[in-house]
C-alpha cells in the first residue's frame, strides 16, 4: 500500500526550503542539509533528496564537511530509519554539514525499537 503526500504536505517540499536533518549512525551524529523530505515508500523510513553542501568556490575548505560530502558523493536519495532520526528542522539558510561523536559514549549499544508499541496501531496480525 503506497501513501502519497497531498495538498499542504506537498508544499513543504518546495525547492526553496532547506531542512537540517540530524540522525544517528554507527555511534555518530550526522547533520545534513537537504531540499526535500518525505516519508519513504519503504515502511519505517524517511526519504531525503537533494543534499546541499557548501560551495567549492570558497578558499577555505572545511575538513568536516568534506568528509561527509565524500561519504554521500553520488547519492541521489537517502532512506533513514525512523528510529535513527533525531531531529528535522526547516531552516532559513544552510549551515555546515558535519559528523560528530554521539554523546553518551560508544560503549552503549541501542536495540532496535518497534515503530508501533505492542497493541498499538500497526499492521494486523
Amino acid at each position: 500500500m503506497s501513501h502519497k503526500l497531498t495538498g499542504a504536505s506537498q508544499t513543504t517540499m518546495a525547492a526553496s526550503h532547506i531542512f537540517r536533518i540530524l540522525f544517528a549512525n554507527q555511534g555518530k551524529v550526522y547533520e545534513i542539509y537537504v531540499r526535500k523530505v518525505r516519508h519513504g515508500e519503504l515502511f519505517g523510513f524517511i526519504e531525503v533528496e537533494e543534499l546541499v553542501f557548501g560551495s567549492r568556490s570558497t578558499v577555505v575548505v572545511d575538513p568536516a564537511e568534506e568528509r561527509i560530502k565524500t561519504e554521500f558523493e553520488g547519492v541521489k536519495r537517502v532512506f533513514l530509519p525512523l528510529h535513527s532520526v533525531l531531529r528535522i528542522d526547516e531552516v532559513s539558510k544552510q549551515g555546515t554539514s558535519k559528523i560528530t561523536a554521539l554523546e553518551g559514549g560508544a560503549n552503549v549499544a541501542h536495540f532496535p525499537t518497534p515503530t508501533y508499541p505492542p497493541g498499538g496501531p500497526g499492521p494486523s496480525r
